[in-house]
């Protein structure tokens, strides 16, 4: 396979681009900031990352630091130089003309590379120096051009996060309820003190949308003990090295394996959560989506749904001392191996799909359009995403609007997820009909909802998935 460089493409403009969605409404890209302590699977997410940012408006990318990785950190704990970040854009530049063929909506490398900034990486949870990783942040938030929301990630520590809110309550404090309205978080772990010490008592009274993830786990180090095995097919070096390693460019080429199967990707969901599958989980987190789905404990704080009775919530830090994940890490008993299998399920239900996104994006990189697949654009025809009906009534769910950009054969399903839903009855039965008839148990009480998934996958390769979800509440 050749590939094809790209030659002094870093002083394109950043393109800015709205994405078509469903039923002919249009939406801006989510905004995204990224903090990273540049771990090993920190850098194998950032590759996926790259390849999915067309999917975002990246507004900062930023070294920080962790309990895992600090400047000074020794051993296994030592600190990855910063410049990791500058490198990956690099190479990213080496496949963003290509890319560019698949998607208009690529930034370009010299914009992203413009959004990069260090942090707070000097000890563990270090967030006292007024750094430009957090100052970034602070002119993200108080930017009074842009109200769109944004969703600030902690891949390691929330300390450059923490900096960052402290210099708005510092030297802000009046537009503290304004910079809180703009943020979401969504933290892989609590992978350093300072949400508990600082962010918690200080910014949590104003309702700020967080995820505290342990799901991501099935995505760590531990997939090969805790995905079941017909999804771990897409991760051990077979597939690995035939759809991501071999021959995808230069960016592929970096990617951390592990004699070539999956190595980690811990912090992937962090992003994978404002992809646009068409699964609407951005709503809310207890949807479900390719990020994983949560329930809410406490204000606007989501963490994983209970793994069985004998778990509570933690009361303080969440992370690797205390999480059910390393909990169940070692489990061999049937019973606590099924506990732990659905626990993950949130996440990993969609993870097949997921690589093979990723599988198509490495295509992407050295592939031109007619060589390479595309996702299908999931469209409704006369059919609400929000529905209201009684109990007992019949609905048409029509999805024949759906088309494939490649001119692929489509394969549809309408399946009813009942765990993001609040009727926990008698399961809808599954259709394979783009345009299907369902009828509303007759047991459903007023107020509950039902969660219809249509899941559309191409005959491309490799086949790729989009979704479309209809909300159902019954009434009266």
């Amino acid at each position: 396979m050749k590939f094809v460089p790209a030659i002094c493409f870093l002083f394109f403009p950043v393109c800015l681009y709205a994405q078509k969605m469903q039923n002919n409404n249009y939406t801006t890209k989510p905004r995204v900031i990224v903090t990273t302590d540049g771990e090993a699977d920190d850098r194998a997410s950032m590759v996926r990352f790259l390849l999915s940012c067309n999917e975002f408006d990246v507004e900062g990318i930023i070294n920080s630091s962790s309990q895992f990785h600090w400047v000074g950190g020794k051993g296994w704990n030592a600190f990855h130089p910063v410049e990791w970040v500058k490198d990956y854009i690099s190479l990213y530049g080496k496949v963003y003309y290509n890319l560019k063929r698949h998607d208009p909506g690529y930034p370009a490398p010299a914009y992203l590379l413009s959004k990069w900034k260090v942090g707070n990486i000097n000890d563990i949870g270090e967030d006292s120096i007024r750094t430009e990783g957090a100052q970034l942040i602070v002119e993200v938030l108080l930017n009074k051009k842009d109200t769109r929301p944004v969703w600030i990630q902690a891949w390691g520590g929330c300390n450059t996060i923490s900096r960052a809110l402290k210099i708005i309550q510092e030297d802000h404090p009046e537009r503290m309820q304004e910079a809180a309205n703009k943020m979401r978080l969504f933290l892989i772990w609590e992978q350093d003190k300072t949400y508990q010490q600082y962010i918690r008592p200080n910014w949590e009274q104003y309702n700020i949308p967080t995820i505290i993830s342990d799901q991501f786990d099935c995505m760590a180090y531990i997939w090969p003990k805790v995905l079941p095995a017909d999804v771990k097919t897409f991760f051990e070096a077979k597939w690995m090295t035939e759809n991501i390693l071999n021959d995808n460019g230069p960016l592929c080429n970096v990617y951390e394996n592990n004699k070539g199967a999956f190595n980690a990707e811990g912090d992937s969901p962090a992003f994978l959560h404002t992809s646009s599958s068409g699964l609407r989980n951005m709503e809310s987190p207890a949807y479900g989506g390719w990020g994983g789905r949560y329930v809410k404990v406490r204000n606007n704080v989501w963490m994983d749904p209970l793994p069985d009775s004998t778990y509570t919530y933690p009361v303080g830090q969440w992370g690797f001392s205390n999480s059910w994940s390393k909990k169940m890490e070692k489990d061999t008993a049937a019973d606590k191996v099924l506990i732990r299998t659905n626990y993950f399920k949130p996440l990993w239900r969609w993870l097949k799909d997921v690589q093979h996104d990723f599988a198509a994006r490495a295509d992407w990189c050295v592939k031109d359009y007619a060589s390479a697949n595309h996702p299908p654009l999931v469209r409704l025809k006369n059919t609400a995403l929000n529905i209201k009906a009684k109990a007992g009534a019949e609905i048409t769910l029509d999805a024949s609007a759906t088309t494939d950009p490649d001119g692929n054969s489509l394969h549809f399903t309408w399946w009813h997820y009942v765990e993001a839903g609040t009727y926990n009855g008698n399961v809808i039965p599954l259709s394979t009909a783009a345009k299907t008839i369902i009828q509303i148990p007759k047991d459903a009480k007023p107020g509950q909802t039902i969660h219809m998934i249509c899941e559309v996958s191409d005959s491309g390769t490799p086949s790729l998935t989009r979704y479309q979800r209809v909300i159902i509440t019954i009434m009266p």
